[in-house]
């Protein structure tokens, strides 16, 4: 089964309108198109992801409450780094570049970097998965002395998230 940047590329390449298909027919234009197709497919990635992420958040969120109830004040601080690094994270993804490369533009992004992205993007996206673990750590380690180790390694995940973004502005910029 394909990744979801894939079936979402896929999904906007099969609905092009009469227009787009003739258009493909002129020399240069298809190129376009594609790229642009790519742009978009990577912009609708891109929203998930921070949909996904902002998620992520709201659970976090929610773990802050549990523990404000239980008098486990103790534990916020170290949470709460890990909410904003996530926050952070799904910001710079939600408004990230989409490899929009314009007449005057000093980055000039060709097709192959668009799939690259594309694909990097799609790695962001699974990370999501080992967010989701970490909280559901958090989770079954409350009222135990595993409690703040699994807080440190959700902090750690949410860094790690971070650091991987930073990567894709380098794609960008190779």
């Amino acid at each position: 089964m394909s990744n979801l940047g894939d079936q979402i590329l896929s999904k906007i390449t099969d609905s092009k309108d009469l227009l787009t298909r003739i258009g493909s027919k002129i020399p240069g234009f298809s190129g376009y198109i594609e790229r642009q197709e790519r742009r978009t497919s990577d912009q609708l990635l891109r929203k998930t992801i921070a949909a996904r992420f902002g998620e992520h958040v709201g659970r976090i969120s929610q773990l802050q409450s549990d523990f404000v109830n239980q008098g486990e004040l103790s534990v916020l601080d170290d949470i709460e780094t890990a909410v904003i690094r996530l926050q952070t994270f799904a910001d710079r993804i939600r408004t990230a570049s989409r490899g929009y490369s314009g007449v005057f533009d000093a980055v000039k992004i060709d097709e192959e970097a668009l799939n690259k992205i594309l694909q990097y993007d799609n790695t962001l996206l699974e990370t999501s998965d080992q967010v989701s673990k970490a909280i559901d750590h958090v989770q079954a380690s409350i009222g135990t002395d595993g409690l703040q180790a699994s807080i440190r390694n959700l902090q750690a995940v949410s860094q790690q998230c971070i650091d991987a973004f930073n990567k894709r502005d380098e794609i960008v910029l190779i």
